[in-house]
């Protein structure tokens, strides 16, 4: 059997390959899953999953047209940031990591220290961002961040997105190199107050994660089977929000997966709170790497607390211990569901209390007033739930609307929220399907969703 397009998404806990029909009878062909790999090879993990698709399709041999691909295995794309003032040039160099799908793990503001090189190197990050000054400002301070990184030999891509002033001097700079680092020079990140200019940014992450993957034990022959593109998994899962924003507005993408819950929205601020939202982007993306279902499980039950999660799940001490003992991500009987739907439900509220902004009470000269603080999601009309846990459990709409009923003081989506899942738990392979085939990507995210379309 041939399909036209094949899409791989290589996870920290699960390797999975969807198939589609993009050409006639746009449609979703079927799904293929496997343990990821990644201690040994992950072309194990994808071949096993190529064998049950195939034996889903009924076909001895499946071939394909194109093949994309998205990555988080092996701790996905680690970065380190670096820029002037924190709560601008390096909010900005954040946002734009955050939003093309990396694991951040270090931030600096200001020139670089000792400490903060040595931490560079412990990382050894696969990208490092430099930013600093707005264009025509302050310039000093990223040159010399990046004539100390340069001087690591780290062999690691940097980016530079910062004052433009700086741009010949930085060619100067990594042309007299003895080590040739790969260098790019981007659009300025922050080119003046308050705009963040990320897009540039965040296309770039997403090539340079392309042209440079070799993460994981066999990643370099995933490169070679991949006839598209290659991205970060939460990169994919933003694009795929973007492209749902355009056709149906402002809205919330929460996503549960084994080693993190990232929150993505895609939204503008209310008019009433617009004053206090200079400065923060449309597209906003926040992963919480000690909240997961699987890797970070044991992070989970301690936030919840034993004997707490105990009661929550009506059992005897023994029948928890082996529960826990015995820990088993697919969940098969009644307690290993209402387990994982509880360390969902914690994962996805906290979560949220750290996304979502809120309203506080302050004592002016007039008298009491309340503003927001954070991240305004009032504006937000529909939520799409994704992740396997998300999607596969049942009533994890539940879950949020209980967030949102008990979470007054937070900025909340208000009025009648639209909840969807990503039935065909899809979402993260149609954000790089999109970067070529937009419109048919459209199409199957709406019939995943249940949208229906145009």
């Amino acid at each position: 059997m041939k399909v036209d397009l094949l899409v791989a998404e290589i996870g920290s806990t699960t390797t999975i390959l969807n198939g589609f029909a993009i050409k006639d009878n746009i449609r979703f062909i079927g799904k293929g899953m496997a343990k990821t790999t990644v201690e040994t090879d992950v072309t194990i993990g994808l071949r096993a999953a190529l064998d049950m698709l195939e034996t889903q399709t009924g076909s001895d041999t499946l071939t394909y047209e194109e093949m994309f691909a998205a990555s988080s295995a092996a701790g996905g794309l680690r970065m380190t940031v670096s820029g002037l003032v924190y709560e601008m040039t390096v909010r900005a160099a954040k946002e734009a990591a955050l939003n093309a799908g990396a694991n951040i793990h270090l931030i600096t503001a200001g020139e670089l220290t000792e400490d903060d090189l040595e931490q560079i190197v412990d990382i050894r990050p696969n990208i490092v961002l430099v930013s600093g000054g707005t264009d025509y400002g302050e310039r000093h301070v990223a040159f010399n961040n990046l004539r100390m990184i340069e001087a690591l030999k780290l062999n690691t891509p940097i980016l530079y997105a910062g004052n433009i002033e700086n741009h010949y001097r930085i060619k100067k700079l990594f042309e007299e190199s003895d080590q040739k680092p790969y260098l790019t020079i981007v659009d300025n990140v922050y080119p003046r107050v308050d705009y963040m200019n990320i897009h540039p940014v965040r296309r770039q992450i997403y090539k340079t994660f392309e042209e440079h993957i070799i993460h994981a034990k066999g990643m370099g022959a995933i490169k070679d089977m991949v006839k598209g593109s290659i991205m970060p998994t939460p990169g994919s899962v933003m694009e795929a929000a973007i492209l749902l924003h355009e056709a149906i507005g402002n809205l919330m993408v929460i996503d549960v997966g084994g080693a993190t819950t990232d929150i993505h929205t895609i939204t503008s601020p209310s008019k009433e709170f617009e004053v206090y939202s200079e400065g923060e982007p449309l597209e906003k993306r926040t992963v919480e790497g000690d909240l997961g279902v699987f890797i970070n499980y044991r992070n989970v039950i301690e936030l919840i607390g034993k004997e707490n999660l105990r009661r929550k799940l009506d059992v005897s001490n023994k029948t928890f211990d082996t529960l826990i003992e015995n820990f088993n991500y697919k969940p098969e009987t009644p307690n290993e569901r209402k387990l994982i739907y509880e360390l969902t439900r914690t994962c996805v509220h906290h979560a949220l209390n750290r996304h979502i902004g809120d309203l506080r009470s302050v004592y002016t000269s007039s008298g009491q007033k309340v503003i927001p603080e954070g991240r305004d999601l009032t504006q937000v009309q529909t939520i799409i739930l994704t992740g396997g846990a998300l999607v596969y459990l049942e009533n994890t709409e539940k879950i949020i609307r209980e967030y949102i009923r008990t979470n007054p003081k937070k900025l909340v989506p208000k009025g009648e929220v639209k909840i969807y899942k990503d039935h065909d738990y899809i979402m993260s392979s149609l954000g790089v399907l999109s970067l070529k085939y937009r419109k048919e990507a459209l199409t199957l995210l709406q019939s995943s969703l249940g949208l229906g379309g145009e």
